[in-house]
């Protein structure tokens, strides 16, 4: 392909207005298709499309045609490091020295990141969903008195939309995290290759305590069960499998 014409130049050349939400008050907002920043009617903030350091890899949907498949997946798993730096920060600062959720994200994301190693998924989508997916047991235990995996499905999307807004992550990539989170305890609710990775992720951080004292035919069978990755599988047999 000639590289030197851009494949979405005609839609630059027509731009059309873009819902976004603006991470300081809430109010809708439009930026246009060939902007890469607006400010909000209601508070002023200056939005941008996908934080400060913007590239169209990140939004133009012609991304792939005009570079490559490869080149534009390298972007994104570059970009999920630096997202995770960020994030970690963020999620530290949120749990206020509960060091219990803290290390269990930390062990989520470690294995998120083994399973993206043989898994065909999204690394800037798994990173930030591995790193908050448990970040609706705060407000869970202050609403309800209780970790439920129902309450904190119910309310993990709305503080993990904050966090994720405010680090100018575009809407699309923002809602398929949270969809992650809203069911991170319900396989089967969302059956997406990004889900699947999430979940044994999890999964692999939490099983634990069901694998002591049973023999390894048990074991085996409760992995059969519980994993929707042949990767996961091929982990957690390596991990607990005598």
């Amino acid at each position: 392909m000639d590289h030197t014409v851009c494949p979405g130049a005609k839609q630059l050349r027509q731009p059309k207005p873009e819902i976004f939400e603006c991470p300081n008050c809430g109010e809708e907002m439009e930026i246009w298709s060939d902007e890469i920043k607006g400010n909000c009617p209601n508070c002023n903030t200056t939005v941008t499309r996908d934080g400060m350091n913007i590239s169209c890899v990140e939004w133009c949907k012609y991304a792939k045609d005009c570079l490559g498949e490869d080149l534009v997946n390298q972007y994104m798993e570059n970009k999920a490091v630096t997202l995770k730096e960020k994030l970690l920060q963020n999620l530290e600062e949120y749990f206020d020295g509960d060091t219990r959720r803290i290390n269990h994200a930390r062990k989520v994301l470690e294995y998120a990141e083994q399973l993206l190693k043989q898994e065909d998924a999204d690394w800037h989508i798994i990173i930030p969903a591995s790193i908050l997916h448990d970040v609706g047991i705060k407000v869970a235990e202050q609403k309800y008195g209780s970790a439920e995996g129902k309450y904190q499905e119910k309310e993990g999307p709305a503080v993990a939309r904050e966090m994720l807004m405010k680090l100018g992550l575009n809407m699309e990539d923002i809602e398929q995290i949270c969809l992650i989170i809203r069911y991170h305890h319900s396989p089967g609710k969302v059956d997406t290759r990004n889900f699947r990775v999430l979940y044994d992720a999890d999964s692999l951080a939490n099983i634990e305590e069901q694998m002591k004292g049973k023999p390894n035919d048990q074991r085996e069978k409760i992995i059969e069960g519980i994993f929707l990755t042949e990767a996961g599988k091929r982990l957690a047999k390596n991990c607990y499998l005598k």
